[in-house]
């Protein structure tokens, strides 16, 4: 496993890969909460590059997963009951973690946010936060099981998808 900094060569693949969650969301093989066609799409994945915050992880050279991390917390964050209070320059932020449906349950989530984890404290970052949709049963345990706790659900837009409950998530780096 290899972790690195995305490109545009790994669009087309990380593009495929919000196809594939979209298709098990939609065969009711999972529940994320994401619309096709909405978010994410394939611009979700440029506009993290052209940011130069999208990163991957690789096995065997091929992309399995891909996040957005940066020190941007969304706007609904401002509404979370948040048990760890930091300044915004010592909070980094985790977006669209997504693992390839095809190779689930290897570990390769738990190994990003450990990345994500040591990428903030690289960045001089104490606080991690992420969110999910309060309905992504799987997501919210994983986070929970690396020792996130949850601070509160808040009612929001998310990001084109009207009528979110989103479940807002923190944990000190470690």
């Amino acid at each position: 496993m290899e972790f690195r900094k995305a490109t545009v060569k790994d669009i087309d693949r990380i593009s495929e890969i919000y196809d594939l969650i979209h298709t098990e969301e939609e065969n009711g093989n999972a529940s994320i909460g994401w619309v096709r066609g909405v978010y994410p799409v394939r611009k979700t994945a440029e506009d993290a590059l052209t940011a130069d915050e999208l990163y991957v992880l690789t096995d065997d050279e091929r992309v399995v997963a891909s996040a957005r991390c940066n020190r941007v917390q969304m706007p609904s964050y401002a509404l979370g009951n948040w048990g760890i209070k930091a300044e915004d320059k010592d909070v980094f932020v985790m977006h669209t973690l997504t693992v390839d449906p095809k190779v689930a349950r290897k570990g390769y989530g738990k190994a990003f946010v450990k990345f994500y984890n040591d990428l903030a404290k690289d960045r001089g970052c104490s606080v991690l936060r992420i969110d999910t949709q309060i309905k992504n049963i799987t997501a919210r345990s994983l986070y929970t099981k690396l020792g996130f706790k949850e601070a509160g659900t808040v009612p929001t837009d998310f990001c084109g998808i009207p009528g979110v409950d989103l479940c807002l998530l923190e944990r000190n780096v470690l």
